[in-house]
């Protein structure tokens, strides 16, 4: 009769999230696929959607509250004189509590509590996933600390894609003398097959094993140049199988001190990043790109090879900045848009437009 829309996490880093703006009010009906709500992070905005049709009932909370991720937003119904019973009141907003600085999937989430896991028992730091789950409560003599800590190798790594952007990361990670890549995982590519001496494992449904088998470490090497929503995707996947994303800078890169790297980016060779430049989450500054003092890039943006971004540029989430394309001082370049390659940039760009390649923005 009914189905509870719970509050994904949208951040492993943040357990919260505000609750910007909520399209719907008690008792409407909606359509799957309609949006519900608005959430924002520090680092994302997201959409909630109804992934089923039906009517809103017991709707929890107001535009502008801060919501912890796993309780119930709402019911869906099949009716609109339907009312939860007692029990199902109880399982809501106010039962479920999730331990400051605790770093836990949604789908880890849900499991946890359908076994009844106590949340408190979970180790504050690392990502906590399906399997870890799986793997505490299949074995009452397990702890998560020791399965953690078991089989852990810190220098074995995978390689998320076999394009050509894969093949980069490998003569990257060769020159580094940090990893062993112990595989590459590719869905389209056929097992056992090989590329610059390093066999294809298979596709995303090896990571659980993988993860278990003591590789903790992976590269997405998912270019996304076509579909950006691809390489989002492969972090997804990393993610909720409980691998981590190294930064790496080829060492004939340059970065200045007082710039910050976050996890997860990828700097090719002769490279140049500037004085207090901040780089977000997943972000390719790629071979010979100049990003100069003050700069600002959000996550998972790609700044192709040759392009030259002068002090104060700001650059928005999954934006793609083309071969040799240069940006002037203190622009923006808007979420999700696409700068042609050789294109001049004089002035803001506005989020999810295109400039066309060798064209000078504004025309």
């Amino acid at each position: 009769m009914s189905k509870s829309v719970n509050i994904p996490l949208l951040n492993p880093n943040e357990p919260e999230a505000l609750l910007a703006a909520l399209h719907v009010q008690e008792g409407q009906f909606v359509e799957a696929g309609d949006v519900l709500c608005v959430l924002e992070t520090t680092k994302s905005t997201s959409e909630l959607t109804a992934d089923s049709p039906g009517y809103v009932i017991g709707l929890n909370f107001t535009a502008g509250q801060t919501v912890p991720a796993g309780v119930r937003l709402c019911f869906l119904s099949n009716t609109p004189d339907w009312e939860p019973d007692d029990l199902e009141l109880e399982t809501g907003a106010d039962s479920v509590i999730i331990p400051n600085d605790l770093r836990i999937t949604q789908p880890a989430l849900t499991l946890a509590q359908e076994v009844g896991l106590n949340l408190s028992t979970l180790p504050v730091g690392p990502l906590i996933t399906v399997p870890m789950i799986n793997k505490i409560t299949s074995d009452s003599a397990l702890t998560i600390g020791s399965l953690l800590e078991s089989k852990f190798d810190s220098r074995a790594i995978l390689i998320y894609g076999g394009g050509g952007h894969g093949k980069s990361l490998i003569d990257l990670i060769r020159a580094l003398h940090t990893f062993e890549v112990a595989g590459i995982l590719d869905d389209n590519l056929p097992v056992n097959s090989n590329i610059m001496g390093i066999p294809v494992l298979g596709g995303a449904e090896l990571l659980p094993k993988l993860h278990a088998q003591g590789t903790r470490l992976a590269i997405n090497a998912v270019g996304g140049i076509g579909n950006v929503h691809i390489r989002v995707q492969v972090f997804h996947h990393l993610a909720e199988a409980g691998f981590g994303c190294p930064t790496l800078v080829h060492p004939t890169a340059y970065i200045e001190p007082s710039a910050t790297l976050a996890t997860g980016v990828q700097v090719f060779p002769h490279a140049y990043v500037g004085s207090e430049v901040k780089v977000g989450f997943g972000s390719i500054i790629n071979t010979g790109a100049i990003v100069s003092h003050d700069c600002s890039i959000d996550e998972v943006v790609n700044i192709s090879p040759g392009a030259i971004l002068a002090g104060g540029v700001k650059v928005g989430r999954e934006a793609l900045i083309g071969m040799g394309a240069t940006i002037n001082l203190y622009t923006n370049i808007g979420a999700g848009s696409i700068v042609g390659n050789g294109a001049t940039v004089k002035g803001d760009v506005p989020e999810k437009s295109i400039v066309k390649a060798g064209t000078i923005w504004p025309v």
